[in-house]
């Protein structure tokens, strides 16, 4: 890579504040990055790096200003690195083509035009697969599923019979869609198994981490809704509906039934009980156990998670028990003394 602030602002549609001529030759976060590299600032948390990184110019928001290097202000600094990153790095979009000769594909299966099946891949009958879908090694797709346009499925991802895929989905590696939900029922001391007869289906645009779990439904299905984006380690379980553009973090669970709006963010390691609602635009924090429904554009916290200016509250009581732990003896043994009187 070898070009001037000029170029790779006429690129991003950015305005440069500061010598344009000058040439970038390479791209790094703004820790790593050397003398040469282009890196972005999208995070205000991130400001005071810049007095110490090496980097010859740096990619900010409109907003922002800094007079000891150039930079490009830009509507979105994270959007516009990452539009310079695909134009310098074009083989990082680069999949594998063609049906490898080791695949195999059952009967009435459909495969639309440009569709790729990596090594050992399995597609049971009945299963659809449209345009330019690509799928990695090792992966199975059971029968009578459908896949949309354009989707990147990653190596050693099932996805269970008559799941349907939307377009531009992305699936990480080792996640299970479809997987029997935790139904069983209690006769007699011993646990009998109730069938889950439902599916799973992922709405268009919708981008899965790896090792995710999400279970078909009982008798319906279970609905990931267009947009919304789900981290590595999640579980999702029985007819659970997520609408659109919400976001699932890292290691959060949703119990079976449950019902999340849109735009909702669910925060890393959250949990959520079964049979209830959390209302569009609402925000679940960090390890917050969520017990009961949650309104629209809420944020909450804790556990049991509540409003979170009140669990900030208690909390702040929390931290001062050994205070107020000493406090009270020392008034019980006041009061003994003065009994004893």
């Amino acid at each position: 890579m070898r070009s001037t602030l000029r170029e790779i602002a006429k690129l991003i549609d950015g305005e440069v504040i500061g010598d344009p001529s000058v040439e970038v030759t390479g791209i790094s976060g703004i820790k790593e990055a050397r003398d040469g590299d282009l890196t972005f600032l999208a995070n205000s948390r991130y400001a005071p790096l810049l007095s110490q990184t090496h980097a010859s110019a740096i990619i900010t928001s409109k907003e922002f200003s800094f007079p000891g290097k150039p930079i490009i202000r830009t509507e979105n600094p994270s959007l516009a690195f990452a539009k310079v990153v695909s134009f310098v790095s074009p083989e990082t979009g680069r999949h594998p083509q063609g049906i490898h000769p080791t695949a195999l594909v059952g009967k009435r299966v459909s495969l639309g035009k440009g569709v790729s099946l990596g090594a050992y891949v399995v597609v049971e009958d009945g299963t659809r697969i449209a345009d330019r879908t690509v799928v990695y090694p090792g992966c199975f797709i059971g029968r009578d599923s459908v896949i949309g346009k354009d989707c990147l499925i990653y190596p050693n991802v099932s996805i269970r019979e008559k799941t349907a895929i939307g377009d531009r989905a992305i699936i990480h590696s080792g996640t299970v869609i479809g997987s029997d939900g935790f139904g069983f029922v209690n006769i007699e001391g011993k646990y009998k198994k109730i069938p889950q007869l439902g599916s799973v289906e992922i709405q268009d645009d919708v981008e899965i981490g790896a090792n995710v779990t999400i279970d078909r439904a009982r008798f319906d299905k279970t609905v990931i809704g267009r947009g919304s984006k789900i981290d590595n380690l999640v579980q999702i379980a029985h007819n659970v509906v997520i609408g659109e553009n919400s976001i699932i973090v890292a290691q959060a669970g949703i119990s079976g039934s449950t019902t999340i709006g849109s735009n909702v963010t669910l925060a890393g390691q959250s949990g959520l009980v079964g049979h209830i609602s959390v209302g569009d635009g609402a925000i679940v924090a960090a390890q917050a156990g969520v017990t009961k429904s949650v309104a629209a554009n809420t944020v909450v916290s804790g556990y049991p998670a509540r409003p979170h200016n009140e669990a900030r509250k208690v909390n702040a009581c929390l931290q001062r028990l050994p205070e107020l732990y000493e406090l009270v003896a020392e008034l019980k043994k006041r009061v003994a003394e003065l009994e004893k009187k």
